[in-house]
């Protein structure tokens, strides 16, 4: 009986292990279409992002049979998980819009670390001080990679996608409280998507920059893919705790990297790869630790 509850927990482990790779490609996809979409509004580029999303996540609801409702004592929750998670997407598409694209990505993926933090407020998961120390070392990292001096030019993005990544990490622990409190993970990206375009509709309407038809285009991939990690992204949470699977997030790394190479002939500086192999190396050695710790 043990043996069958532990093989039951890996299955749900590996699956959620797949998604979470799933995501990262996805999320490659959508920075990648949101750069090549031009000289937009970043707010613009948001709200066709999720546009796209809410009609998808609403189609899947509606294809399944499924209610869109949210248990009264979960709204709070999914108000928070929206609104951080709308937050979180702002600031990593400013920083996508001006910085190289790994670094927009690494410094969104200080997310997972954040995930950590915040799964100690929200979800009561105390972290335990080896923990503590991979969020320090992540931190650390991150500041290769922003290079906080006046004499960087892209102080400003750098710390905006940082904060983007704040807002993810917080948005994810509420996915994993929202999945704990048996919300269906189309019914979170549904009410996500929809929050996220209301919110930035008001901009839309007295802002709104004409678009080409190949612009059009690819904020429209940027939706398909968005969406496509979005979905991938709430089923690995609710498959998996953050802490335990977070890791394989990085993946979206090294698919940036090839793209930002070969589409944008971007190459990140020195010390830049420095940040990356110190906030991989803090991301390995927690999920090593973690898995250590199940096992005993």
């Amino acid at each position: 009986m043990l043996q069958r509850g532990f093989m039951a927990k890996i299955k749900e482990k590996n699956k959620a292990i797949f998604f979470i790779i799933c995501s990262a490609f996805c999320f490659t996809i959508m920075n990648a279409c949101v750069r090549l979409s031009g000289d937009l509004p970043f707010i613009q580029k948001s709200f066709f992002r999720n546009f796209v999303a809410a009609i998808l996540a609403f189609a899947v609801l509606k294809k399944n049979h499924v209610k869109i409702t949210c248990k009264p004592e979960n709204r709070i929750y999914m108000f928070l998980r929206a609104f951080c998670g709308t937050a979180g997407m702002l600031c990593n598409f400013y920083a996508v819009d001006r910085l190289v694209l790994a670094d927009a990505s690494m410094l969104n993926k200080m997310s997972p670390f954040f995930a950590v933090v915040f799964s100690a407020i929200i979800l009561k998961d105390k972290p335990a001080p080896f923990q503590v120390g991979a969020v320090a070392a992540a931190f650390i990292g991150s500041l290769f990679i922003i290079k906080p001096t006046f004499a960087n030019a892209d102080l400003f993005a750098s710390a905006t996608g940082f904060i983007g990544g704040m807002g993810a990490g917080a948005a994810y622990a509420f996915v994993s409280k929202l999945g704990r409190g048996g919300e269906k993970g189309p019914v979170i990206v549904f009410f996500f998507s929809v929050f996220s375009c209301v919110v930035t509709i008001p901009y839309i309407i007295f802002n709104f920059v004409p678009m080409s038809a190949f612009q059009t285009a690819m904020l429209l991939l940027t939706g398909l893919s968005a969406a496509g990690g979005q979905f991938s992204i709430t089923a690995a949470y609710t498959h998996a705790p953050a802490k335990e699977v977070s890791v394989f997030d990085y993946s979206q790394i090294i698919f940036s990297a090839i793209l930002g190479f070969f589409l944008f002939d971007q190459i990140p500086d020195i010390w830049s790869f420095v940040g990356y192999g110190i906030i991989i190396a803090a991301a390995v050695s927690m999920f090593l630790y973690n898995n250590r710790k199940q096992e005993n």
